[in-house]
């Protein structure tokens, strides 16, 4: 087996295991925004920034590892962190934290105007709505974080040192 077989054959830690969960740490603080101290969702966020920044690293160590000219070693190791770091900062931390901030922020909203539930009731609800809609943003902002990537930053990289697609 080539070496670049073998790396793609084996099993990422950031991707293929329960650590890939970190990544949706500041998800679920973002669903608990109204329950819990501001610290508590700030944490959320540490945890997912760190998960971002361990996979980048993990995937620039991978790419200096690959067999190849050492000419184009640094710009492969360059080309996979940036990647990483830019598809995962995106794709795990910003885009899915402001879509279930503004969900719950919503969510609150309307059942403050449209119930005459009590504030404890509104803010559970609230967070059970941001928590289950966790699964079904995930793909598509994966997919079109692919897309802008592919179609802005993706370009920039010489052909030689071109990630594959998260």
């Amino acid at each position: 087996m080539s070496e670049p077989q073998r790396l793609s054959a084996e099993r990422d830690l950031y991707r293929d295991t329960w650590v890939r969960y970190l990544g949706y740490a500041n998800e679920v603080g973002e669903a608990f925004r109204s329950l819990v101290p501001k610290a508590v969702v700030w944490l959320s966020y540490g945890v997912s920034s760190s998960y971002v920044l361990a996979d980048a690293i993990d995937k620039g160590k991978k790419a200096g590892e690959v067999q190849g000219l050492e000419a184009g070693r640094s710009t492969r190791v360059t080309v996979a962190v940036v990647d990483t770091f830019v598809w995962q900062a995106l794709a795990s931390v910003a885009i899915p934290g402001f879509t279930i901030n503004r969900v719950c922020a919503t969510s609150l909203y309307v059942l403050g105007t449209a119930t005459r539930w009590p504030l404890t009731v509104r803010k559970w609800t609230t967070t059970a709505v941001g928590l289950l809609t966790i699964p079904f943003i995930i793909h598509p902002i994966d997919r079109s974080v692919d897309f802008l990537l592919d179609s802005s930053l993706r370009k920039l990289y010489p052909s030689v040192g071109k990630p594959s697609s998260s």
